[in-house]
């Protein structure tokens, strides 16, 4: 095999850890992938430490430890998050998107690819330090926020369903107040899918009283799972008081024009302080 130069090493190490976040890649895998001594090596994630750095597309971190190596991280700088949610928000607040029951049509956005990734990296980005073991979501328009930060932050993603199915074995089901319906509904998961003891992320897409982000975190304690986050997409002002504490929006629906059927929202407060 030809000697491997550095600049296709670096593009090569780029295009696997870009694709596997926060996996630690160990520096024996890089060297015999490459044929690379490991100084070397060390001296090619240097070089991309700083471009990462300069360029704010993430963290790149050097893990020390007989299972260390090094990982890489998506973050989102908080002025840039705050520039894309507030465009989210004028893309949202366009007449004719309030539905019937204060519901905001959100279905367009939460269906690409590349403004999910965005909204997944930035709420994945606020808890990497809390070390969630999988991401939790109810079916079905919160799952591809979720799955994007269940990517980021490389782990799975576990989805809450509304009746247990057949091939996902015996289930857990328990009910728990719409907040929005105002109803009794169930919500089953498979007892597969969960361990005692782990730590989870929940992220869903809509929150108006926080019902479901309720059930939600009542069934990990079912299975004696610790809650570390809860997050949406959008929330609404009122009621202001929610079911559930400590919920992250990226963005808050303050109030709604019935003579457009149209809404006033805004990113939430976290994002609009650290500017």
């Amino acid at each position: 095999m030809d000697r491997i130069r550095r600049n296709e090493r670096l593009a090569t190490m780029t295009r696997i850890l870009s694709a596997s976040p926060n996996r630690i890649f160990t520096l024996s895998h890089f060297g015999d992938l490459f044929g690379a001594a490991k100084s070397t090596l060390s001296e090619d994630i240097d070089i991309l430490r700083d471009v990462v750095r300069y360029f704010q597309l993430g963290q790149l971190d050097t893990v020390t430890g007989a299972a260390g190596g090094v990982r890489f991280r998506p973050t989102v700088a908080r002025r840039d998050a705050l520039t894309f949610v507030q465009g989210l928000c004028a893309r949202l607040s366009a007449p004719g998107r309030v539905l019937p029951g204060g519901f905001l049509y959100m279905a367009d956005v939460l269906s690409m690819p590349d403004l999910v990734e965005k909204m997944g990296d930035i709420l994945a980005g606020q808890y990497y330090a809390a070390e969630p073991d999988f991401v939790l979501t109810m079916e079905t328009k919160g799952i591809p926020v979720a799955l994007m930060a269940a990517k980021a932050l490389g782990v799975p993603l576990v989805i809450a369903r509304r009746d247990s199915k057949v091939y996902e074995g015996p289930a857990v089901n328990i009910n728990y107040l719409s907040g929005s319906a105002g109803r009794i509904e169930t919500m089953s998961l498979s007892r597969r899918a969960v361990r005692e003891g782990q730590r989870a992320l929940i992220v869903d897409d809509f929150m108006k009283a926080g019902g479901t982000a309720k059930g939600m975190t009542d069934m990990m304690r079912e299975f004696a799972v610790t809650v570390v986050g809860l997050c949406v997409v959008m929330a609404t002002r009122e009621p202001e008081k929610k079911r559930v504490e400590g919920v992250r929006a990226l963005m808050v629906m303050e109030d709604v024009d019935d003579a457009h059927d149209s809404a006033h929202i805004r990113p939430a407060a976290w994002l609009e302080e650290a500017e």
